[in-house]
């Protein structure tokens, strides 16, 4: 028996609307359907936003820092349509010579009791405004120009599903979770009695993806001996 040898497997929001209605005992029928189930899926990839990190809508975004300025946009274009920075890193660059320095974060409650926000020097902490258009605030205020950059490691807003031919950003293995959730949330408006089966699907699919989507990275404890005193 020959493998198809192909792996480009990848549905469109036809597909997936068609999908769950079907997972509903469902037809789709009308074009209000299509629209109705899209209106759906959008609401529910924003509430993925909410539900934790998404590593394939992490992007690099970099500031130039201008000297006596210390709040600037997440995005100057908001084309990625920022919804929080996971962490940042301020690259100062003197002639051929760069050097990395993370940098520490801030709630609006530590940022508001700094006495002296217009105090100029290399930043080394930062602040995120989480408004509809997201602003990062560094402090010190930076005291040269063209010297610093920072780095941000920033989670975006995934596309929208605009059009029935319109496919989606995200990897293969979350298309079974997406067909579950959009099966679930039509489940709400047409078929009430299945929505308990298909929310405890759901909920299985989505575990399923994003223990998958979790970083890898060594782990390791070591006892504190310090309070120890040899015999």
């Amino acid at each position: 028996m020959a493998l198809s040898g192909s792996k480009d497997f990848e549905l469109d929001v036809a597909d997936y609307v068609e999908e769950a209605f079907e997972r509903c005992g469902l037809e789709l029928r009308t074009g209000y359907d299509l629209k109705s189930a899209s209106r759906s899926l959008n609401l529910m990839l924003a509430e993925w936003a909410n539900r934790g990190l998404n590593q394939w809508t992490v992007k690099e975004k970099t500031v130039a820092m201008v000297k006596d300025t210390g709040t600037y946009n997440i995005d100057s274009t908001n084309a990625t349509a920022p919804i929080d920075v996971l962490d940042v890193y301020i690259r100062e660059t003197v002639g051929s010579e760069t050097t990395d320095l993370p940098m520490t974060r801030l709630s609006r409650a530590e940022y508001s009791h700094i006495t002296t926000k217009t105090s100029t020097g290399k930043p080394n902490q930062f602040f995120i405004n989480k408004q509809s258009t997201p602003t990062i605030t560094v402090w010190p205020v930076p005291d040269k120009t063209s010297t610093y950059t920072v780095y941000m490691n920033v989670l975006t807003r995934m596309d929208d599903a605009d059009a029935g031919a319109n496919t989606l950003d995200m990897p293969f293995r979350f298309y079974p979770c997406l067909a579950a959730g959009l099966a679930y949330y039509l489940s709400l408006k047409r078929a009430p009695e299945r929505t308990s089966m298909l929310k405890s699907l759901y909920e299985e699919e989505f575990d399923r993806a994003m223990s998958t989507d979790e970083d890898r990275a060594s782990f390791r404890v070591s006892p504190n001996l310090r309070s120890y005193n040899n015999a």
